[in-house]
């Protein structure tokens, strides 16, 4: 099984819901000690309520780097030096490129890409400064292709995905791990009103269960499901024709078949929404 989960301590971001909190309730009945951030403090304390194990609920930003470091903090103070950072927290705004809100377009940058570059730059100086330590991010297959409807989303995830790989490079020999766990469509309330393609929506707990695995067992990329892998890597090798009709078979058109009408409470409660700007 590789490494053990059980004594190690694991922050986790976006974790009052969806696939942050199934990564806390997994790594916790494993025995870690889980921090739990998100900025909805009252679904975040519900969800921490209901874990079994050693789980701590703390109010978090991840659009406010002092808002990280305050987060990293707690953790040590509560359970010790953090083991595991887990950049999970991500929005998504679905539609034609052209109808994107300006504000959503900053939101999904502010949190996606800023959100995980502040989780790295709390955590990792620490565990550099230790000489161990592990910071796994949840992508998206988005990080290697780009559906329609999905523009600026897709952007996001590419730069998480260039973002993380160069850090990994600048931490060789550090002693600090890199991971990036890259689903396809998860049935989360990010995803509601949105087609999921060739590929079978993913459970929540099939992503913790792949955030485990890493942990346990490091390395750079893993997919969910597994066979998306050798797709993806194959897809980068076809000319251009037949890419083009690979995406039309398998990669799903949210601009054809998203349901703008089902999105539209979730989009205003992540922020992505034009008067949630004013």
């Amino acid at each position: 099984m590789g490494r053990d989960v059980a004594g190690l301590t694991v922050a986790v971001t976006g974790a009052a819901r969806g696939i942050g909190a199934a990564v806390a309730a997994r790594l916790a009945v494993a025995g870690a000690n889980v921090v739990l951030g998100d900025r909805d403090l009252p679904a975040l304390t519900q969800t921490a309520a209901a874990l079994a194990g050693e789980v701590l609920p703390v109010e978090l930003d991840v659009t406010e780097q002092a808002s990280m470091d305050a987060f990293l903090d707690r953790a040590e103070e509560a359970y010790g030096p953090v083991d595991v950072l887990v950049n999970n927290a991500g929005v998504m705004w679905v539609g034609p490129f052209a109808d994107e809100p300006a504000q959503a377009a900053r939101r999904q940058f502010d949190v996606n890409v800023h959100g995980v570059r502040h989780g790295f730059l709390a955590a990792a100086p620490r565990m550099r400064a230790r000489g161990r330590g592990h910071i796994v991010t949840i992508a998206s297959v988005a990080s290697r292709i780009s559906p329609p409807g999905e523009a600026t989303y897709a952007a996001t995830k590419h730069a998480v995905y260039g973002y993380a790989a160069g850090v990994r490079h600048e931490l060789r020999g550090t002693g600090v791990r890199v991971s990036l766990v890259m689903p396809a469509v998860v049935e989360t309330a990010l995803a509601v009103g949105t087609s999921h393609g060739g590929v079978p929506r993913l459970r929540p707990e099939a992503v913790a269960a792949a955030v485990e695995r890493v942990i346990r067992r490091p390395r750079f990329e893993a997919f969910v499901p597994g066979r998306l892998d050798p797709l993806t890597r194959l897809l980068a090798l076809l000319p251009q024709a037949g890419r083009d009709l690979a995406y039309r078979l398998l990669v799903p058109d949210q601009v054809a078949v998203g349901d703008g009408a089902a999105r539209a409470a979730y989009q205003r409660d992540a922020g992505l929404s034009e008067a949630d700007g004013q």
